[in-house]
């Protein structure tokens, strides 16, 4: 069974998740060489406000993406918690695509 193609919506989730998570991914090496070898807090400097407007976006993102996509009311909030935790927005994405909630939806 192929897939079902994503929607502009889904698509744009998909950015969104795939951004929000390697933000993460830097700002935890990031904070890695700033606290845990002291070497340098470069990656902190430049991903600290990256991860900021990227989790800003991905929020506003995940709401639209809800409304556009008459999504569940668990979905979205699902989706918004998946941004707390580090690195959890990419499988919260590939779970979504994979059970249709980015694709074009019945009305």
């Amino acid at each position: 069974m192929s897939a079902k193609p994503l929607s502009p919506a889904g698509k744009l989730f998909a950015a969104a998740a795939f951004i929000e998570g390697v933000t993460w991914a830097g700002l935890l090496v990031g904070m890695l060489l700033k606290y845990g070898t002291e070497t340098t807090t470069l990656g902190v400097r430049i991903f600290g406000p990256l991860h900021g407007a990227a989790f800003l976006f991905y929020v506003v993102v995940s709401l639209y993406a809800w409304g556009r996509l008459r999504w569940p009311l668990w979905a979205m909030l699902v989706a918004l918690v998946a941004a707390v935790p580090p690195l959890v927005t990419v499988p919260v994405e590939m779970w979504f695509r994979r059970i249709g909630l980015l694709s074009h939806r019945p009305a």
